[in-house]
């Protein structure tokens, strides 16, 4: 059994989000795109950031982008996060458009870049996996 204290945080689907979740923990990358302006959105929402009209149903993402910046954590937040640091966290611009925050792995944090091509991975924790960036 994992010890509650040392467990890394999930995150709390809503309805709006969980298929989002249920792509990822299959390995998918989702995003939605809104069917009156065709802006594409994230995080996941009913209604268009844009122009306000309803999104359409959610659509494979390409998983490819750049880091746009960065930082290095070099202090962990917490117990669960100890044994992670340092670590990077950035903001990834997607090749469709939307930017998300994620962590980049399986490189060390010293040969991040603003700018690197990175894909996205899945990083499983119970049931659910959590999309991270790799170098591409």
């Amino acid at each position: 059994m994992t010890d509650p204290v040392h467990a890394l945080p999930l995150p709390t689907p809503n309805a709006e989000s969980q298929a989002f979740w249920d792509a990822c923990a299959d390995g998918r990358l989702t995003l939605a795109r809104c069917t009156a302006c065709d802006a594409v959105q994230f995080p996941p929402q009913n209604s268009c950031t844009d122009c306000g009209g309803a999104t359409g149903a959610p659509f494979a993402a390409t998983g490819q982008g750049q880091v746009f910046t960065f930082t290095i954590n070099h202090r962990a937040p917490g117990p669960a996060f100890a044994d992670r640091a340092p670590y990077v966290i950035a903001l990834i611009d997607l090749e469709e458009g939307p930017r998300l925050m994620m962590n980049v792995i399986n490189c060390a944090p010293e040969d991040v870049t603003i700018g690197m091509a990175v894909r996205v991975t899945f990083e499983a924790r119970g049931e659910m996996a959590l999309p991270q960036a790799e170098p591409a």
